[in-house]
This record gives structure tokens, sequence and C-alpha cells, in this order.
């Protein structure tokens, strides 16, 4: 059986019309009498003919305008610079079609500043967006206003249920708290104390740092083995001397803990504290490869390190929005990527 793709060209002959009355019969453009566009159908239909969607884009020269509103890459926030990376090579990927992207950032402090950004990206006018919704109530008024525009949005680093979205690509973030809680389990004795670290100035409207929590703590209700006290800490102040004291204080307070688990990517600013005090016996689980991450873990300060992936989130995001735009591809809607657990063993093989 000959694999060749059947054309146009192919249908026309063997209904005995035309190739523009073929293409007429496909997309429902002008008169053809119902003898001849049933015969055409069944030809289309006996042949299995599957139009060559990406022809078809190429063709018709239609510019697809895309805008990522992601957070400002920073030496306190380096995490966000790999997904410039990702969104890079989906675009070079997709070079032969006409499609520009329109990179926009915000200050991941400010949700003021993620308002004024999100105003910014409604003047391109774009024909989707990839959106990490970092505040949740700014974010959720941006999404109402971009599927009143009918404008498709794909999430990473985190999702908002009650949102219109077209994607999330990411980890499963309650989940992700359960493994993070799974690790810690095992590194720490029974009645040992376990340190919960948020490290943001308005915690109760980041998403990602309370769903990882919830799932963190859930873990130790379903199935954990220690029964040690769960003490929460949230640092608003991000500098390093801040967070120094706070840490300080927690270990005055409760010097039976053997475990800190730290939400988010800056177990680099806890890291300095344990090393200063000698604490070898003190457990420190965190997430994202960020350089200064990666030194503590390799010196056995840190234990654990959690890896999101943010480059595949990101290529990923674009790929589905442009096959949405393109070809009308309706993508699966929520695809999670696996996070990597990571040591001072293995983080080579990461970085």
């Amino acid at each position: 059986m000959s694999l060749k793709k059947t054309r146009i060209k192919d249908i026309a002959a063997l209904s005995g019309v035309s190739i523009g009355t073929v293409d007429r019969v496909l997309h429902k453009r002008g008169e053809v009498a119902d003898k001849t566009r049933q015969k055409v159908e069944e030809i289309l239909k006996e042949t299995k003919y599957t139009p060559n969607v990406m022809a078809q884009v190429l063709k018709s020269k239609k510019s697809f305008n895309l805008v990522s509103l992601l957070p400002e890459s920073t030496k306190d926030y380096s995490y966000w610079e790999k997904h410039p990376l990702g969104m890079a090579r989906a675009i070079e990927e997709l070079e032969p079609f006409p499609m520009t992207l329109n990179e926009i950032t915000f200050d991941i402090l400010n949700e003021k500043d993620f308002q004024k950004k999100t105003e910014s990206v409604l003047n391109l006018k774009p024909d989707g967006v990839l959106l990490a919704p970092i505040f949740k109530s700014e974010s959720i008024v941006f999404c109402s206003k971009l599927k009143k525009e009918n404008i498709p949005f794909v999430f990473v680093d985190g999702y908002i249920e009650e949102t219109s979205f077209l994607a999330y690509i990411g980890e499963d973030m309650f989940r992700s708290g359960k493994v993070a809680g799974q690790l810690i389990d095992m590194v720490t004795t029974k009645n040992s104390d376990i340190l919960v670290v948020n490290i943001a100035k308005n915690l109760q409207n980041v998403l990602h740092l309370n769903t990882r929590t919830q799932g963190f703590l859930s873990y130790f209700k379903d199935s954990g083995k220690n029964k040690g006290k769960k003490i929460y800490l949230n640092i608003p102040d991000s500098s390093p001397e801040s967070v120094k004291i706070a840490i300080g204080k927690e270990f005055q307070k409760h010097p039976g803990i053997r475990s800190i688990f730290i939400t988010g990517s800056r177990s680099y600013l806890i890291a300095p504290f344990l090393e200063e005090k000698g604490m070898n016996s003190v457990h420190l689980i965190g997430y994202d490869l960020l350089d200064m991450n990666v030194k503590y873990l390799k010196a056995g300060i840190s234990r654990f390190l959690i890896g999101q992936r943010p480059e595949e989130q990101t290529f990923k995001g674009i790929r589905k929005l442009f096959e949405y735009l393109a070809y009308n591809k309706i993508p699966e809607k929520i695809e999670y990527i696996p996070v990597d657990i990571i040591t001072s063993e293995n983080v080579d093989f990461f970085i």
C-alpha cells in the first residue's frame, strides 16, 4: 500500500472534476451541483483525505502576535532567566511561520506593576498570551479581560481554576509539596520539628507558595511518619540579614527543628545561616537549580532541590498557543511536568 499523502489534485482526478471544484467543496465556497458535491465528498471519505494544515497556514501568510507576561529575572529571582530560553527555542522551531513574540516582564514583588503590565499586554492586541499568574487576585481580573477580548491564554508556573485558560503546563503544585513532605519525612527523625518557610511580601496572594504548603502539610496528615511540630514562618523582607534574623529567632524558640522546607526558590538565603552555625544535622529542602542553590547543595548545606523544568514549560506553552491559533488544535488542558529530585550526587546532570 502506498503511504503517499492524498492531494487535492488526486481527489479532482478521481472525481472527474477540477481542482477548483474540490476546493469549493472542501471550504463550502461557491455553488457546486448536489450530484458533483456528493461525488467529491464520497471520494474524500474513501481516501481519508486530510488537508495539509501547515501548508495552509504558510500560504495564508497570517501573522500571529503572541505576548508573554512573566516575572522579571533579577539577582534574587534568577529562576525566571530560564523561561525566555524555552520561548526562544519554540520560536526558532516555528520560524517558517509568520509569528511574533513580545516579552513583557513585571516585578514579582509588586502587584501594581503587574496590573500596569497587563494593560501593556492588552495594548499590543495579542492573538494569544503566555502568563505566569503569580498574583492570584490581579491575575483573575486580567484573565477576565482576556476572555472578554476572546484572547486565548496559557498558564505556566501555576494555574487558576476559576479562569477560562486554554492550557496549563507545569508542576502539580499541590503534589510537588507532597513530594517535599515525603523527602523531609525520609530524613527527619520521628519526633523532630519541621520549619516551613515562605519568603513573600504578600503571602495570601501568592498562589504557588500557598498551594505547595498545603500539599506539604497534607502529606503528613495522610501518611507521614514524623510527629514533630510543623512550624510556619513567613518572611516578608527577603534581604539576607532579615532572613538570617528571622530564622535565628525560630531556632531559639524551637530548638527541636531538624528540617526546613522553603516553598520557593531561595534556599540560598537560609543556607548561609546553617553554614555559619555549623548546623550540619539540619536538612534544608527547596526549589530550583539557581547557581547559589547549587553551590550550597554541592557543599552539603542543602539536602535536596526540586526542579520544575522552566524551559520546558514555556516551550510547550508557546507551541500550544500556536497550534490552537494556526489550526484550531485544542490542547490538553492541564499538562503536568514531572518535578526533578536533585541531590549533590546527580546535580551535574541537570546543569
